[in-house]
């Protein structure tokens, strides 16, 4: 009879183990998400679409624990920004605008906990912006994308928090 205990024990035991090894298993690994440049593009051109009077539509692509990800279509000049935590990193998919970063934002507001919103930079560095740059803008920096008139401009955001 203890022999046929201590079987019974430890065939629950290995049984136990086993489930949850499987259940350790079947939870969903995380794994890189990849968005091809075709991919992007076809994103753009619907988002195109949605674009509002200001000439801006954006879409949040995936949010992470600490960071998320953007696509934006521009075919204005944008406001001034500025986000006292989160950092931007463009990848330009396609057009061209004149990045103007640094100085100050003139008649600055904040819109929401964090955000602040102006019309312009002014006493900024600019930088021209085209298909394949990547820049990085870290937090508490005001900038602006200022395009041409007729011009448009589709980028990738990776929104970085860098401030607690």
């Amino acid at each position: 009879m203890k022999a046929k205990f201590l079987l019974t024990i430890g065939m629950v035991m290995a049984v136990g183990q086993w489930a949850c090894a499987q259940d350790a298993g079947s939870a969903a690994a995380p794994s890189p998400d990849q968005y091809s440049p075709s991919d992007l593009t076809a994103m753009e051109q619907k988002l195109e679409q949605k674009a509002d009077a200001s000439g801006l539509a954006t879409e949040t692509v995936k949010k992470y624990s600490t960071d998320y990800t953007m696509l934006a279509f521009r075919s204005q000049t944008g406001k001034a920004e500025l986000h006292e935590k989160f950092a931007d990193f463009y990848v330009v998919i396609a057009g061209q605008a004149t990045l103007v970063s640094g100085g100050r934002i003139v008649n600055a507001a904040t819109t929401a906990p964090g955000e602040v919103r102006g019309d312009a930079v002014k006493d900024g560095k600019e930088i021209v912006l085209k298909k394949g740059d990547i820049v990085h803008i870290p937090a508490n920096i005001p900038h602006q994308l200022v395009l041409a008139k007729g011009d448009t401009f589709q980028y990738f955001i990776v929104k970085v928090q860098e401030v607690n």
